[in-house]
């Protein structure tokens, strides 16, 4: 992908914060690791307006290139609104494309077929090409099945056709993925990792909640439900503009250990928990870069977890060294844009090695909240009662204990909440199957820590 001047690329800041202090012998060091992005041309997550929207708007949207892939299934026709809200949803996020931004519209049934421009490759936005894409929206007709991937693969077929550095998808699917393999999607997305983010949602109840937020988890996107079709046009705007707002891709967080050192795992907390460790790509001796996608102005943090030599009283190290790093467009020496350090000092002081750092202890429990509501899910659907009352409960103590009402609000139509403080709830005799799939989808969602 192409790179920024420096000129317009987000300054970017690492905060560690951890308990350094280890009682003698042992092993894990624990931090978190806050990234933040700031004075990229963006405000709020919305790009800033140029007041001339001549050749200035166009540059500015030359570096990046959008795909937006439309569910055309036979499903999306029950009820028909279904198909029209995803018609003016589409169209809706087509306004909200900048000047010069490439872009392409997909009909995905069990098939793939460019809508606009329908030449295999993309076009400009400007005034006259978002009216022909929107005129070229009345083509859609919902019927045929579902096949994700060829979906995916025709998006990265023609956003490859770009050299622009922010390459996004925005997929839409109201169905199961039934008419191709599991691998095969499996093997679409692999292909697609690293060569552009895609954000998916799914609209209605009859798709598959592992399925959308698995696309999105392995493109680095966001994932979300939208139950009634009459909210896609305002969440497709958010999303258009949430990518629009993104100034910088590809950025890696790298961290270098010591010799006898070894990183246990890498998390993303927030805004939501995904787990990083297995897509560590090496990046020379001692030294492993993790994938954070595209970048606006906005924070994110890390849960990183290092296994240091075990040390005696009055010794230290540098566990770990956190670098943001931007690769070389040639393939270069990449650009650090920050970095921070992670210590172990071994101590005998008792105060100091059993206080718990506030960030790692909440995001560790934010953690443990979207593993044990999806756990409780499961134990649901497969008629595991006890169990999964127990599971919701724990997740209602967590929730109420880190101040995360979103998703308290969510457990409360799943559960009855007796005593939230101990996590004492009933299952509900009846849920609605938009508010489980609503709770499954938005379960590793997390809060920050309260300052």
């Amino acid at each position: 992908m192409a790179n920024f001047s420096k000129s317009n690329t987000p300054r970017f800041s690492v905060d560690v914060y951890q308990n350094e202090y280890l009682p003698e012998g042992a092993r894990e060091v624990n931090a978190i690791v806050t990234v933040t992005a700031t004075g990229g041309g963006t405000l709020g997550g919305r790009p800033l307006r140029i007041p001339d929207p001549g050749r200035a708007a166009a540059a500015e949207g030359a570096n990046a290139a959008v795909v937006i892939m439309v569910d055309c299934s036979g499903s999306m026709d029950y009820p028909p609104v279904k198909m029209r809200n995803a018609r003016a949803a589409t169209a809706a996020a087509i306004d909200t494309l900048r000047d010069g931004v490439a872009f392409a519209v997909v009909a995905g049934t069990h098939q793939a077929k460019e809508v606009f421009p329908g030449e295999g490759g993309l076009a400009t936005a400007d005034a006259a090409t978002r009216a022909e894409a929107k005129d070229a929206l009345r083509s859609l007709s919902a019927s045929g099945g579902t096949a994700i991937g060829t979906w995916l693969k025709l998006a990265d077929q023609l956003l490859s056709s770009s050299d622009a550095a922010i390459r996004h998808g925005i997929l839409l699917t109201d169905g199961r993925n039934e008419h191709e393999k599991p691998e095969d999607l499996r093997a679409a997305l692999d292909a697609c990792a690293g060569r552009f983010t895609c954000d998916a949602r799914g609209v209605g109840t009859d798709w598959e909640v592992k399925e959308v937020t698995g696309i999105a988890s392995a493109l680095l996107g966001t994932a979300d439900i939208v139950a009634d079709p009459g909210g896609l046009a305002a969440d497709f705007t958010q999303m258009m503009e949430n990518a629009m707002g993104k100034e910088v891709a590809d950025v890696a967080l790298r961290l270098w250990t010591p010799l006898g050192s070894e990183v246990k795992f890498v998390k993303q907390v927030a805004p939501t928990v995904e787990d990083l460790t297995g897509r560590r790509t090496q990046s020379g001796p001692r030294a492993g870069d993790y994938p954070t996608g595209s970048w606006g102005d906005e924070s994110r943090d890390y849960h990183v977890c290092v296994e240091v030599p075990a040390a005696g009283v009055g010794q230290e190290m540098l566990a770990a060294r956190a670098s943001l790093i931007l690769p070389a467009p040639d393939g270069g020496t990449p650009q650090t844009l920050s970095q921070g350090l992670i210590r172990a000092v071994w101590t005998d002081d008792m105060v100091a090695t059993t206080s718990i750092n506030p960030q790692v202890a909440h995001y560790t429990g934010q953690a443990e909240l979207a593993q044990v509501i999806q756990a409780g899910l499961d134990m649901r659907k497969s008629g595991d009662e006890a169990g999964a009352t127990a599971k919701l409960g724990r997740a209602v103590q967590l929730a109420s204990a880190s101040g995360n009402a979103d998703t308290a609000k969510l457990l409360s139509k799943v559960v009855d909440v007796v005593d939230a403080a101990t996590g004492t709830v009933r299952l509900k005799a009846k849920v609605a199957e938009a508010d489980e799939m609503t709770l499954e989808t938005r379960s590793t969602k997390t809060v920050r820590v309260k300052k």
